[in-house]
C-alpha cells in the first residue's frame, strides 16, 4: 500500500465509471487512497462494480504482487455515489472522466465547483479538449488542470499533467506527485496541447487506419497486420480501437469536419455501438474476444 500520510491528497473522487474512469478509480484505490466512484445512476454504478471486479482479476493475473488478496483489498477502499454533491463533499482531488462533450464537462464542473471544499484540486481526464476550454466553469481555475491517463493503466502507466496559464504551480506539483503515488509515470506537458503528447501521436495514426478502411483501401485485418509486421508494434490501429472502446472514437469522429471521419462515426454507431460491440470490454468489437 502507498503511504499517503505525507501527501495533501488522501481522498479522491472519480467522476464517471466507464472503461477509463473505472481504471483510474481502481488504480487509485489499489495504491492506498480512499476513493469515491461517482456516476449518474445506480445502474451505472452496478456496471462499475462489475468492471472493478474484472480489474481485480486482471491485476491478479498481470500485476506483480497483486495476487494473494492485495488486489481485492483495493475494492474495500472504493465507495459509490450517484449524488454529485455528496461524492465531492470531502474530496482532496476530483478527477473527471465524464463523456467527451464540452457541454457535459462544463455543466459537471459548475456543479462540482459549487459543492467541493475550497482545498479540493480539480483534474480533467479529457482526451481532446483543452482544460482552458472549461476552466472557468470550475469557479477556481487556479486549482484546475488536466491529468490524462492511457487505457490499461496498470501496463500503459503514463499520467500526463497539463496545466493552464491560471494553474497554481503548487497544485501542478501536487498532482505530479499524486501520479507517482498511484504508480504512474508523470508526463509533464509544458504548455497546453490538444491531445497532450500521447494522443498527438496516436490520433493521427488511428485516423489514418480508419481512412484506409472507410475508403476501401484494405480490410481491418490487413491494415493491422501490415502495421504489426512492418514496425514490430504489438497492435494495429483497429486492435487499439477495441482496447479504447468505440464510444470515445465515435464522439471524436462525429465532431470532426472531415467527411471520412463522419462516415467512420456513422459506421461505428450503426454497426458497433448500436449492436453492443464496444470492443474488448464487451467481448467484441472489430475482433471477437469471447472466452
Amino acid at each position: 500500500m502507498t503511504n499517503t500520510a505525507g501527501s495533501p491528497v488522501k481522498t479522491v473522487t472519480v467522476l464517471g465509471t466507464g472503461v477509463l474512469g473505472s481504471q483510474i478509480a481502481y488504480a487509485t484505490a489499489y495504491a492506498g487512497f480512499d476513493v469515491t466512484a461517482y456516476d449518474i445512476d445506480d445502474a451505472a454504478l452496478e456496471a462499475a462494480k462489475s468492471r472493478f471486479e474484472g480489474l481485480v482479476r486482471t491485476y491478479e493475473a498481470e500485476v506483480e504482487g497483486a495476487a494473494g488478496g492485495k488486489a481485492a483489498e483495493g475494492l474495500e477502499r472504493i465507495s459509490y455515489s450517484s449524488d454529485l454533491a455528496q461524492a465531492v463533499a470531502d474530496a482532496d482531488l476530483v478527477i473527471e472522466a465524464v463523456p467527451e462533450s464540452l457541454e457535459i464537462k462544463r455543466e459537471t464542473w459548475q456543479k462540482v465547483g459549487a459543492a467541493a471544499p475550497e482545498r479540493t484540486i480539480f483534474a480533467t481526464n479529457s482526451s481532446t479538449l483543452l482544460p482552458s476550454d472549461f476552466k472557468d466553469a470550475t469557479g477556481r481555475p487556479d486549482r484546475f488542470l488536466a491529468l490524462h491517463f492511457a487505457n490499461r493503466v496498470w501496463v500503459q502507466n503514463t499520467a500526463e499533467v497539463m496545466g493552464t496559464a491560471d494553474t497554481d504551480p503548487s497544485v501542478y506539483a501536487t498532482v505530479v506527485q499524486f501520479a507517482r503515488d498511484i504508480h504512474m509515470v508523470p508526463i509533464e506537458v509544458k504548455k497546453e496541447q490538444p491531445g497532450y503528447v500521447l494522443n498527438s501521436l496516436l490520433v493521427p495514426f488511428l485516423n489514418a487506419g480508419a481512412a484506409l478502411w472507410v475508403n476501401g483501401v484494405a480490410d481491418v485485418e490487413t491494415i493491422d497486420k501490415t502495421w504489426r509486421i512492418a514496425t514490430g508494434a504489438p497492435m494495429g490501429p483497429f486492435q487499439i480501437y477495441d482496447v479504447i472502446g468505440m464510444v470515445t472514437p465515435y464522439n471524436i469522429a462525429k465532431a470532426s469536419d472531415d467527411p471520412v471521419q463522419q462516415k467512420f462515426a456513422e459506421i461505428l454507431k450503426r454497426d458497433f455501438i448500436d449492436q453492443g460491440k464496444l470492443g474488448v470490454a464487451s467481448g467484441e468489437g472489430f475482433y471477437s474476444y469471447q472466452g
